[in-house]
């Protein structure tokens, strides 16, 4: 990730990746950027509107579970992203989604936020 490359604003405080996030929020936002940046080669726009939307929650929930297991806030994330990379779409993600079959998970989401976010503009 380029470091000149400034990090868009959740524009979804209440809900999302970062209200469920609570108090870490501030601290997680960035790191969980730069994190499914890194993992899934999508641009960070891409990736804000996927933290906004009940997936960025959901892989709060990840983020939490690897948390309550002592990791520190970066390893977290680091765990979350790599889970949720290692699983696969599939055809109910097609199907459910219109998410091609055999992508990593965590880029099939990313990419899917952003085309409804593009839909609904």
């Amino acid at each position: 990730m380029n470091a000149n490359t400034s990090i868009p604003a959740t524009q979804n405080e209440g809900w999302g990746f970062w209200g469920t996030m609570g108090g870490y929020a501030s601290l997680a936002w960035p790191l969980a950027m730069n994190a499914i940046a890194d993992a899934t080669g999508q641009d960070l726009d891409s990736i804000r509107v996927f933290l906004d939307s009940r997936y960025g929650r959901h892989f709060a929930d990840e983020v939490h579970n690897a948390a309550y297991t002592g990791q520190p806030l970066q390893q977290a994330i680091t765990t979350a992203t790599q889970k949720w990379m290692a699983f696969s779409t599939d055809r109910r993600s097609y199907k459910d989604l219109g998410i091609p079959v055999g992508l990593p998970y965590l880029t099939g989401l990313v990419v899917h936020c952003a085309i409804c976010e593009e839909k609904n503009a």
